[in-house]
């Protein structure tokens, strides 16, 4: 997984997953990229940088099941979290954490569950019912995708035992668009 620099056969391969053929008249273009990252503080992980800025911001076909959200947007079930979102501070967890099963949380357990939400990922778009995936982008878990739901999180990919899928951005989309979850017509 390399978060510096976009691979032309992963963008290939993300082009195809979402079915995207309008030649990039969907996505945010350079210069919108660049300004979401400077009034954020952040640098967009690879391929999904070039992805937003080349192929499209957002599709309404998966994954995730309800669509991939534009870069600046969150899922209309988000809720009213009392944190404030702040890109640039470091996503804070680097395992898993299910939250619903700790029975011996830590004294800043609130704090820490607020930045899990709040600091330092874009949520890629939901599966629904507060299943949220989220792209982390500052930390060190950068690049990495995080399912975050109302019982605890979890990253992605063969390396954290969550799944058979590759790591990041492209691993979690060759993942769905080798099961096509989504497709009515499989």
């Amino acid at each position: 997984m390399n978060v510096d620099q976009a691979d032309p056969d992963e963008l290939v391969a993300l082009r195809a997953a979402f079915g995207v053929d309008d030649d990039g008249e969907s996505a945010l273009g350079w210069q919108a990229v660049r300004s979401f990252e400077a009034a954020h503080g952040i640098v967009l992980p690879e391929p999904y940088r070039t992805f937003v800025a080349e192929v499209t911001d957002g599709s309404s076909s998966g994954p995730p099941d309800y669509g991939l959200l534009p870069v600046a947007e969150l899922p209309s079930d988000w809720g009213d979290h009392e944190q404030q979102r702040d890109l640039s501070a470091p996503f804070p967890l680097t395992k898993s954490w299910l939250w619903e099963e700790d029975e011996d949380p830590a004294d800043d357990a609130d704090e820490l569950l607020g930045q899990v939400y709040n600091h330092g990922s874009v949520v890629l778009g939901t599966d629904g019912c507060a299943m949220n995936w989220h792209l982390v982008v500052a930390g060190p878990h950068r690049g990495h995708v995080w399912l975050i739901t109302d019982v605890g999180a979890v990253p992605f990919g063969a390396q954290f035992g969550f799944t058979t899928g590759g790591c990041g951005f492209a691993g979690w989309v060759r993942h769905w668009a080798e099961n096509k979850p989504w497709d009515d017509a499989a």
